[in-house]
């Protein structure tokens, strides 16, 4: 398992996801990025007018995932004590969607996810709104989070909603069917590397 001290140590530790595995992710999404955005808006200001002092305060949550990000040893520790053995995994560095296609890629499935689903705290939204951009492209394509991504079977589930920390997104298809993001719309879009492209011409 991947420490904290080599984030960009990816291990998929088991690409066995089948069809109807759940798909989980721990914590919450798209923080990192949006606090990443924070600050190269602040460093241009400086840069342009050195004496003003940055307005960072109000921002202390998602420059905090960005700063700050904790390896998620916790959850594999739950996991472990729970009996869990999760048939797929990674660190959530490259973004959300790209490791969604990775993991579908090493495995041979397809996914569905559901934007509903999508644990994004509510610091992370009301930032996002700021920049008018949409929390929801925040959580698939920003990484720096350094949350899990995990696929599970689904006689686990039980055992899995005993963890706050934990998220249900969505489960494994098969591979005809691609990766899919379910919008609250209602709408069916495919997922990308690069996120999704429900707001692209």
């Amino acid at each position: 398992f991947p420490s904290h001290d080599s984030p960009a140590d990816k291990v998929v530790l088991r690409s066995t996801a089948q069809k109807g595995d759940l798909i989980c992710v721990s914590g919450d999404l798209g923080g990192a990025y949006i606090g990443l955005l924070f600050l190269e808006r602040e460093k241009k200001i400086y840069l342009e007018s050195p004496q003003v002092q940055p307005d960072l305060e109000n921002e202390s949550y998602v420059i905090g995932r960005l700063l700050k990000p904790r390896a998620r040893k916790d959850i594999q520790e739950f996991l472990d004590d729970s009996g869990i053995v999760p048939t797929s995994m990674m660190d959530i560095s490259d973004g959300l969607s790209s490791e969604l296609l990775h993991i579908c890629s090493k495995s041979g499935v397809g996914c569905l996810i559901y934007e509903e689903k999508l644990p994004i705290a509510e610091a992370s939204k009301n930032a996002a709104y700021k920049f008018q951009i949409d929390p929801t492209a925040c959580a698939l394509s920003g990484g720096e989070d350094y949350e899990l991504l995990f696929t599970i079977r689904q006689e686990d589930y039980e055992k899995i909603t005993l963890n706050e920390q934990i998220s249900v997104i969505g489960y494994v298809t098969e591979a005809e069917k691609g990766a899919t993001l379910l919008t609250k719309g209602g709408n069916s879009y495919p997922i990308t590397a690069q996120g999704w492209n429900a707001f692209k011409p």
